[in-house]
């Protein structure tokens, strides 16, 4: 259990170039799937499958995001957010995923950067973040190697609409959960279950993140940043053959992208692992060259540890790795490895709790890769959220377990600047509640409730402790609050 740490008695400030912002994507917050002529999606595809997600939900409404658009830049900028990372869907844009560009997708990307831009917020924008079309996902999807020169004409279509306005372009949103849920566990869109399939979408999603940089930096007018986003497995080994365990499932969560993206290289020891799943013929001459793109930021997401061993083989096999169980395996050529329950306290999503992990994985990717800069694009959590009435008759949810959460990462992220991470921001995940994938909408992330029968917008208590932090750019010491803030 992570041991306890003495509390700060000053509140901690970051330098003031350091950004507070706060993040979503496009398919669990637009709705309006069929309107305005966007394409079906994998994602549409997948929620409208029965079974595939909780109580059959889908992103149909969503938050309603494409509708409230403005409702929901004015609360951005009252909640003071610095900046905001949004994505751009790849059907809204290019309805088949090829082919000129839809008109009236783009002018919707082209009023929500003006909106913010004319708030004083940085947009952020991420080209995937999981909505392939289904066009391209009937002639293979990741397994494709075409896909990835789709989708860098693609990223230039975006780019020339967007490209002298957008502060930093990440090409891709977790490529670990497109590829090994989508292609390997069958938990996430398009629900397939084969280990091979699986390994050649990591490729294939690497080679599109390259294809595109090299595309946008044709194509953008401002000087922007480039970016990918990694969602980082911090692994805690235990007992029986530790160390291995521990070895292979960082060759396939970490290293199968930042080894290619940064150095140039894919592990040989995650190819000679999954020997029996792939003989990694998809990988072509010069492919590697063109991952290996220089980053002006690595992009990072944390929420919770892994902890693993190597299965005896003969006990029931825990399976805790913190993803949704659906009969696949998101681990090709690991089946021996084991994911073992970790004491809590949990979010309601199952996850640990435990900042530390997130200071100690910003100083090994500062360790590894020194000079690369750093920003957290997504941390939150999920909890049992209520909304409840005021005298006033106002609403407001209370939600200290997700303030504590966020405070003692924000810690953990100050610790790791002040051993010299090079960390230029911190992404809060969710602005809103949304459609959690196969979770549907029983998980809530937002530090603002959505209602989604009326799609009214709640601020949460969280909102306000982090608009104050926004503002200020401090941290404060826990305090019993006298109640909570109001916006004014």
């Amino acid at each position: 259990m992570p041991k306890a740490r003495k509390e700060p008695t000053e509140p901690m400030t970051f330098p003031a170039d350091f950004v507070l912002g706060s993040a979503t994507a496009a398919y669990q917050i637009e709705g309006a799937a069929d309107e305005d002529g966007r394409g079906p999606s994998i994602w549409d595809t997948f929620s409208r499958t029965p079974g595939r997600t909780w109580n059959g939900d889908t992103g149909d409404v969503a938050a309603d995001h494409y509708h409230r658009l403005e409702e929901d830049l004015d609360l951005m900028a009252s909640l003071g957010l610095r900046a905001y990372r949004f994505s751009i869907a790849w059907p809204r844009v290019q309805p088949t995923g090829r082919g000129p560009a839809n008109p009236k997708g783009l002018d919707f990307y082209g009023r929500l950067v003006d909106g913010l831009l004319d708030r004083g917020i940085t947009p952020v924008a991420t080209l995937y973040h999981w909505d392939l079309p289904q066009a391209l996902e009937d002639e293979g999807g990741w397994t494709n190697r075409a896909t990835a020169f789709a989708f860098a004409d693609y990223a230039r279509v975006v780019g020339e609409a967007l490209g002298d306005r957008v502060a930093v372009w990440t090409t891709l949103n977790e490529p670990w959960c497109s590829a090994y849920l989508g292609y390997g566990s069958g938990a996430h869109a398009p629900g397939r279950t084969d280990g091979a399939a699986a390994l050649t979408a990591v490729h294939h999603l690497n080679l599109a993140h390259g294809l595109a940089v090299e595309q946008l930096r044709a194509v953008t007018t401002n000087d922007p940043q480039y970016s990918i986003t990694l969602n980082f497995h911090v692994l805690r080994g235990r007992g029986h053959g530790a160390e291995e365990a521990v070895r292979r499932i960082d060759a396939l969560a970490n290293r199968a992208f930042t080894e290619p993206l940064l150095r140039g290289r894919y592990p040989q020891d995650l190819i000679e692992d999954t020997a029996a799943v792939t003989d990694w013929a998809f990988v072509q001459d010069g492919d590697v060259a063109r991952i290996h793109q220089p980053l002006d930021l690595l992009g990072v997401n944390y929420y919770a540890t892994t902890a693993v061993r190597l299965w005896d083989g003969t006990t029931p096999r825990q399976n805790h790795d913190g993803h949704k169980d659906v009969g696949g395996s998101p681990w090709p050529g690991s089946p021996h490895v084991e994911f073992l329950e970790q004491p809590g306290p949990h979010t309601a999503m199952g996850w640990n709790i435990d900042p530390d992990g997130l200071e100690e994985l910003l100083l090994d990717l500062h360790r590894q890769f020194p000079g690369q800069l750093l920003v957290i694009t997504e941390n939150g959590a999920a909890f049992d959220d209520h909304l409840s009435v005021r005298p006033d008759g106002t609403h407001a949810v209370h939600d200290p377990e997700r303030i504590d959460y966020l405070r003692r990462h924000l810690l953990a992220a100050h610790r790791a600047l002040a051993a010299g991470v090079d960390l230029r921001g911190y992404f809060v995940w969710s602005l809103m509640d949304n459609f959690e994938w196969g979770y549907g909408y029983a998980k809530r992330f937002g530090i603002v409730h959505v209602d989604y029968e009326t799609q009214r917008r709640t601020p949460k208590d969280s909102a306000l402790w982090y608009r104050e932090l926004a503002l200020t750019g401090s941290i404060p010491p826990p305090a019993e609050p006298a109640g909570p803030p109001t916006l004014r």
